[in-house]
């Protein structure tokens, strides 16, 4: 199993510096990859988060962003090995064939380490804001990924579907492997689960209760191996924020976290990014936790 590291790209310690600092580090000790996420906006009235309950105001971080493509190309640059990947983009904000691009360009430039972590977006300010309508989830989002696979795909490309067209055209960059970049499906239901299951290279659920953890991993593969895929070769990756006051897996001492980190490869995993930056952790205390986990990173290989 290989253990990955989010990178501080929001909120008050954010700063080229910083993600530099993190990225270069996670590389010398060993890590397999860097990782990014994406929020547009921070609505200054209470919503409720991504699995419901009572509205609240979301995290700072929202509202102090650093755009999730443009923070990966920049870090490209800065490393070497580590892969880049992004936990997740929201795509359907995005046209199909701009992502595409980007990733593609981001690929090219690193040297094939790009990794498209994607979700479909959960925020109705944020689809109201890139004028896209909330009933594009679901079907939509399973046709954005086609529409994408298309695009990385030979020319000419032509796609046709009942939300996103492209009329017959070259388009590149396209990604290093002839195979495509990498896409990895956000998931926190059972739906989502299953689509990432059908259609994508692996899936990346947060760091759920055991009882539902323990039942969703083996349960994503064998709806893969039913659906005919090689189920081996799909990737689960977990991204863990250790969350004062919540007993999750991954969270709480370094002691507890070591013991999940090898339940968690028992049951299957492939990879666990763990991100105290979405918590807003000093950098010094980052860069503590990180050679920490860096030793068990050889028990794990």
């Amino acid at each position: 199993m290989k253990l990955g590291f989010g990178l501080p790209h929001g909120g008050h310690s954010v700063s080229p510096h910083n993600i530099v600092l993190i990225a270069q580090e996670a590389e010398r000790l060993g890590f397999d990859s860097v990782w990014t996420y994406e929020h547009l906006l921070r609505p200054t009235r209470p919503i409720p988060g991504v699995l419901g309950g009572e509205p609240m105001l979301q995290s700072h971080l929202y509202g102090t962003c650093y755009d999730p493509l443009e923070t990966l190309t920049y870090v490209a640059a800065k490393t070497e090995r580590v892969k880049l990947g992004t936990g997740i983009v929201n795509a359907l904000f995005h046209p199909p064939v701009v992502l595409a691009k980007r990733f593609a360009t981001l690929d090219q430039l690193s040297g094939g380490r790009a990794i498209a972590g994607l979700g479909q977006g959960w925020m109705p300010d944020e689809f109201e804001t890139t004028g896209v309508p909330m009933k594009r989830r679901g079907a939509g989002f399973e046709e954005y990924v086609q529409a994408l696979r298309a695009i990385w795909g030979a020319n000419p490309v032509s796609f046709k579907g009942r939300f996103y067209t492209i009329a017959e055209s070259e388009i590149g960059p396209k990604p290093l492997n002839p195979e495509g970049i990498p896409i990895i499906l956000g998931a926190f239901v059972p739906a989502a689960l299953q689509r990432a299951a059908l259609i994508a290279d692996g899936v990346m659920p947060g760091n759920m209760p055991w009882e539902i953890s323990e039942q969703a991993i083996p349960g994503f593969r064998s709806i893969a191996q039913q659906a005919g895929r090689n189920a081996a070769r799909l990737q689960i990756i977990i991204r863990a924020v250790n969350v004062p006051g919540k007993e999750l897996p991954l969270t709480g001492s370094f002691e507890k976290i070591t013991g999940d980190i090898f339940h968690m490869q028992d049951l299957g995993v492939d990879q666990i990014i763990f991100d105290p930056g979405q918590l807003d952790t000093p950098i010094e205390q980052q860069l503590h936790f990180m050679q920490q986990l860096s030793t068990l990173i050889p028990q794990l290989a």
